[in-house]
């Protein structure tokens, strides 16, 4: 029994770390933001679709819960393209940096949500979080429209996240990602032939070295990940998941910092605030379970 509990600990941190090596693809691939999201999600659907044929999984829901699906697979196609041009726009530190504030974001959708009262400590933590991004924001102000691309990306990641969670409850992890990723393909694909240059030759015609992290990015941090951390959720508790999670711009601040020091190291000010906005969210973490077990 402690040897699969320890597994499990370790499938967990594998899954982060992979999280935060998705910043990283992120820089090494050298299309656009929008294009990349595209691929993503193109390449990831297919991959579930032959998944879903081997493993016979039913994919029959009602009209209900396809329009449901089909919005949160709009908000994270919108998440990724927010993430992915924040990176673009500045790199993968302010990206991630930016991104933790999702935990402040999901401190006040959660209530809209669900219908409950905002607790004392998130409005107190959410303020310690703007002035970790204004701490940022100042020592990094040629980063501006990364740094608000990056805050967009974790507001649409808090969302997608707040509604995800209650479709867990009624389907599975593969059927929900199988409609999310759909609508979020016909969605870019509707951007891109009436807005974009369309799907020309040139839209295909991509380096090698592009396509295979394009295949790594949407299989293994994809694909794989999406259905392995429903999975996990079921065998750890959520806290320790969600705890576990936070560590994911630590790990990728770290791996940018080793493969990218030209481009990724950043002004002492950027690291204060980058631990003020990562530190608050682990505290927030602990003060939700701390409440839970009290109510125990």
């Amino acid at each position: 029994m402690p040897n699969a509990k320890l597994k499990n600990y370790l499938h967990l941190h594998f899954l982060v770390f992979i999280a935060g090596f998705t910043a990283i693809l992120g820089e090494l691939i050298t299309i656009k933001a929008i294009s990349l999201v595209w691929f993503r999600m193109a390449i990831a659907l297919i991959l579930i679709f032959f998944y879903v044929k081997i493993a016979k999984v039913k994919l029959i829901v009602n009209l209900k819960s396809i329009f449901k699906l089909s919005i949160a697979g709009i908000i994270i196609a919108l998440h990724w393209i927010t993430f992915f041009g924040a990176i673009d726009e500045s790199n993968i530190s302010i990206t991630l940096a930016m991104f933790s504030t999702g935990a402040f974001f999901a401190s006040l959708i959660e209530p809209i949500i669900y219908k409950r009262t905002i607790i004392w400590y998130e409005i107190l933590f959410g303020i310690i979080v703007i002035i970790g991004i204004f701490i940022i924001t100042k020592s990094e102000i040629k980063y501006l429209t990364g740094i608000l691309l990056g805050i967009s990306s974790a507001f649409f990641s808090s969302l997608f996240a707040v509604l995800n969670g209650s479709f867990l409850k009624k389907h599975t992890a593969t059927v929900i990602s199988f409609y999310e990723f759909l609508s979020g393909v016909l969605f870019i694909s509707l951007y891109i032939m009436c807005f974009d240059s369309g799907f020309s030759e040139d839209f295909f015609s991509l380096n090698q070295s592009d396509y295979i992290y394009l295949f790594i990015l949407a299989s293994i941090c994809t694909a794989y990940a999406f259905i392995a951390s429903t999975y996990v959720m079921k065998l750890i508790s959520p806290y320790t998941v969600v705890l576990t999670y936070n560590l994911e711009p630590i790990y990728g601040i770290i791996m940018a910092i080793i493969l990218f020091p030209e481009k990724e190291i950043m002004s002492t000010s950027f690291y204060y605030g980058a631990i003020v906005i990562i530190g608050v969210v682990m505290l927030n973490a602990i003060f939700k379970n701390t409440r839970k077990l009290k109510r125990k």
